[in-house]
């Protein structure tokens, strides 16, 4: 879609599942899915959307149209924005739970006959890249060569599979919402781990702006899309990207910068050893660009109250006293041990890690 065109899906008055004369819909949004970002929408609309709503973990496993009954738009959330939640469940596990939500939503969202779906999923599914370019509303998600990857992005990879198959279909009408780097309370993802180290990696040669979203900015982009019978993706992240000094200097975190192959070579052994929880190739969205347009929204109104400085703000205040080494989260006493190489590991590699975790994988 090309920036200033905005697709809208809205039906026509004589349909009994309309929206009122006056744009929005009474009738209660049901949100779906476990985690920060289901709540903090969930949260945003109690506090200051104009519709009633309800906010459930997931559907029943049955009776779930009769959940949904009569209700004005779901919105389902398989992003959880919960890190520690999602890797503490086996990644084949996790990722069949994921896609069974989505499934299960939309067809009980048919069989319901819910007039609107909006599905948050992330602007991780276009790729991070040295050379990415600005991601738009209608840029292609991306197709891994081999198949889709481990981790969290995998796992929205899948879902957005889902989605394509259910959008040649009839309705309801569909809304996917692939929102920047997240914030907010309670958001804990891979970027934000990023902010939990001592020191920030950065790949040699790479420059790589900001850009981050509210979770509250992210349900008003929800609402609007709701209220204009908006269709289509839309990419969401604040206007105006930091630089990469402006970062560190608010952040009080020094750079270190590693050539790609040793960072995502040393990423890969460490995680094969399982002292990265994540997969290599989710280190991409810490050292390379995925900034996005949000031409569509920004066109049909939308007006994110935080910005990009705000959101950091937020961010690291929700990190404070908290230490990650390779996206793993330790103790004081534990990153005293690892010691100097430590801050280094927090750049993923590090030779104490290393060892650590060859020993711990031996015994």
């Amino acid at each position: 879609m090309a920036r200033g065109q905005v697709r809208s899906g809205r039906r026509g008055a004589g349909d009994p599942h309309g929206a009122t004369p006056g744009g929005t819909d009474p009738r209660e949004v049901v949100v779906v899915g476990p985690g920060s970002v289901a709540a903090g929408i969930g949260a945003w609309f109690s506090a200051a959307g104009k519709r009633p709503v309800r906010v459930l973990d997931d559907l029943p496993s049955s009776g779930s149209e009769e959940a949904l009954a009569d209700i004005g738009a779901l919105v389902v959330v398989p992003h959880r924005g919960d890190l520690a939640a999602s890797w503490a469940v086996p990644p084949a596990r996790r990722r069949a739970e994921v896609v069974d939500l989505v499934e299960r939503a939309l067809a009980a969202a048919r069989s319901a006959r819910v007039p609107h779906v909006v599905v948050v999923t992330s602007a991780m599914v276009h790729g991070a890249a040295p050379d990415r370019a600005v991601i738009t509303d209608d840029a292609a998600v991306m197709s891994p060569v081999g198949g889709l990857p481990e981790g969290v992005v995998g796992d929205l990879l899948a879902v957005e599979e889902v989605l394509a198959r259910f959008a040649r279909r009839s309705p309801p009408l569909v809304t996917v919402l692939r929102p920047a780097a997240l914030v907010g309370p309670g958001i804990d993802t891979i970027m934000t781990r990023h902010f939990e180290a001592p020191r920030l990696l950065a790949v040699r040669g790479v420059v790589r702006p900001w850009q981050f979203v509210h979770v509250d900015d992210l349900a008003a982009a929800v609402a609007l899309v709701l209220d204009a019978g908006l269709a289509g993706p839309f990419t969401v992240g604040v206007p105006g990207p930091l630089s990469a000094h402006d970062v560190e200097a608010a952040a009080g975190l020094r750079r270190i910068e590693l050539a790609a192959a040793t960072a995502f070579g040393t990423a890969e052994r460490l995680h094969r050893v399982g002292a990265l929880p994540a997969p290599s190739s989710e280190l991409a969205y810490a050292v390379y660009p995925w900034t996005v347009d949000s031409g569509g929204l920004l066109a049909a109104g939308w007006e994110p109250q935080r910005s990009s400085s705000e959101c950091l703000d937020v961010l690291l205040e929700g990190v404070q006293g908290r230490i990650a080494l390779a996206g793993r989260r330790v103790g004081a006493r534990d990153a005293a041990a690892l010691g100097a190489a430590g801050a280094a590991v927090a750049l993923i590699g590090t030779a104490a890690v290393w060892r650590r975790a060859r020993t711990s994988r031996r015994g």
